[in-house]
């Protein structure tokens, strides 16, 4: 078991890689009682393009696929999961990303024997075309449930504009339509090919011991036959650096309209080290130019044009990336006219200096640094970084070393106006 050592936070990492394949991290942490454990796979929602296990050509399944696999685990041929979780006192649930399905829980207590759960029941696939065809009607709710969310509307919608083939403009749910093509055949293909150990993690934080805890998980593993470990192949369509559609709204019944302004980052065949500068650049850019402690900020909030609904992120994931920033406002158009402005001014005469970027470094590193106190976000986080040939608990020493040409470079990959959109939700007419 490999040891490895993060002196700038004073944390240890237990790491072994399994000869099924399997990658385990175990970060005992001192004095706390809860202890959170995620087993996941490197698979979501936009691996809908791939050659099977076995097969020599590629397939195309149905949209939604990968969300549809994560509740069916669930549900064995004994009962429910989450009912065997909460007899051994965990708390349990599943999630499923663009680029990741993870399965966890937490619990104070019979930590084995919920990691024992959580193994069996992710290994151990049971669907039925019955089955799956009851699963179509309570996922299609969801679906529904969803589409009448107008910020869950306004974010994708956003996404959709700025992507022409990449299926990342597709609902992880899929759509009501797309899970009736969902059959029994295509669970257990997706399952073979990417629920394979060795393209999966297994995560545990908190109060345990790491030498039983590796020891424990071992021996379950040992007792369970995987065929050899094999490359996955996926296809992604090519996609063009320029937004699919450069503007449009929803009309929804909301009281205030919603606006989103979406950039498409230009640089995304990258992973590591290269990514994760790529990452926090991007990040620390929108932190000094849309910021509470901003210019734009204090001038768009004073003018009523953002209210407590503001925000900005960046997301990147290898082969796509964007950032978004919007609020609620009754001034759409000047609102969108300053974020361009903002935006503008910057790319004309880069004026972020070393003095604002040491500022903004120091507020992200407290924020991480109170992040790590919370087993959750570690857990939840860890493996994202990992499938990224990424570590979490590299974030500091890199944040520390960053300079305003990092910052440049990055902010340059999503700063083309041909890669933004806006998509706005505005109020519906009243119906007479």
């Amino acid at each position: 078991m490999e040891k490895i050592q993060f002196d700038h936070l004073q944390e240890t990492l237990y790491k072994e890689t399994l000869a099924n394949g399997l990658n385990v991290y175990i970060l005992p942490k001192r004095g706390y009682s809860k202890t959170f454990v995620t087993f996941t796979t490197n698979y979501g929602s936009i691996d809908r393009t791939f050659v099977p296990r076995g097969s020599e050509e590629e397939l195309t399944v149905p949209d939604g696929i990968a969300h549809f696999l994560e509740h069916k685990l669930f549900e064995k041929e004994d009962g429910d999961v989450f009912q065997k979780f909460s007899v051994h006192g965990a708390s349990a649930n599943a999630f499923t990303s663009f680029t990741r399905t993870a399965y966890l829980f937490s619990a104070t207590d019979k930590l084995y024997e919920n990691t024992e759960i959580l193994l069996n029941f992710v290994q151990e696939p049971y669907f039925t075309e019955k089955t799956v065809d009851k699963e179509k009607g309570i996922i299609a709710q969801e679906i529904t449930m969803y589409d009448d969310q107008p910020d869950w509307r306004l974010y994708f919608g956003t996404i959709e504009n700025l992507y022409h083939e990449h299926p990342v403009k597709i609902d992880i749910a899929g759509t009501v339509e797309s899970i009736q093509d969902i059959t029994a055949e295509h669970l257990y293909e997706c399952y073979e090919t990417f629920y394979h150990p060795s393209n999966m993690a297994l995560f545990v934080v908190g109060a345990v011991d790491p030498d039983e805890m590796m020891d424990f998980i071992k021996k379950n593993q040992d007792t369970k036959k995987f065929k050899e470990p094999a490359e996955i192949i996926r296809k992604f369509p090519d996609e063009k650096e320029t937004v699919a559609i450069a503007e449009r709204s929803l009309a929804m019944d909301v009281s205030k309209p919603k606006l989103n302004i979406g950039m498409k980052c230009t640089k995304t065949d990258i992973e590591g080290e290269e990514m994760l500068i790529q990452e926090l650049s991007s990040g620390l850019v929108l932190d000094i130019l849309f910021g509470r402690s901003s210019d734009f900020y204090t001038k768009t909030y004073k003018e009523g044009l953002i209210d407590e609904s503001f925000s900005y992120d960046f997301t990147m994931e290898k082969g796509f990336g964007f950032a978004m920033i919007g609020s609620d406002t009754e001034q759409p158009e000047a609102l969108e006219a300053e974020i361009r402005k903002t935006i503008r001014e910057a790319v004309e005469n880069w004026s972020i200096t070393d003095v604002e970027l040491d500022r903004m470094r120091k507020k992200k590193i407290g924020q991480f640094m109170r992040s790590l106190n919370s087993p959750e976000f570690i857990a939840n986080q860890f493996t994202r970084y990992a499938f990224n040939k990424m570590n979490l608990f590299d974030v500091v020493p890199t944040l520390e070393k960053l300079t305003v040409q990092n910052l440049q470079d990055a902010f340059a990959t999503f700063v083309d106006e041909s890669g933004y959109t806006v998509y706005s939700i505005v109020p519906a007419e009243p119906t007479q």
